[in-house]
């Protein structure tokens, strides 16, 4: 039986977390727009999907189907092959991940 694997190729969309505030809020509504929406981040109840902003440090929080995950300044927002959203730092993004371009 065989024990080793190789990921597929596919494309996917990212963009990287910089502390430019119109450049991250444009990521915050690219996230609410393809996915349940924003969230309220002191609720208890979290979408399987969505967006908002840890009133703490200001981080994203991107609620997905393995529960929150956080985006700070460096990070990067993924959007999957099935249009789910993900947190990735830097260093384990350019470490898998190369450019393929701009999307028209």
């Amino acid at each position: 039986m065989n024990n080793l694997y190789l990921t597929r190729p596919v494309t996917i969309e990212a963009r990287q977390l910089d502390g430019y505030a119109p450049h991250d809020h444009d990521i915050y509504l690219w996230v609410e727009a393809n996915t349940q929406g924003s969230f309220d981040p002191l609720s208890d109840e979290i979408p399987a999907s969505g967006v908002s902003i840890d009133p703490s440090d200001g981080s994203f929080m991107i609620a997905t189907l393995e529960g929150v995950m956080h985006a700070r300044l460096g990070d990067w927002i993924i959007r999957c092959v099935a249009g789910e959203f993900y947190a990735c730092r830097d260093v384990i993004f350019r470490a898998t991940y190369e450019s393929v371009g701009e999307d028209a």
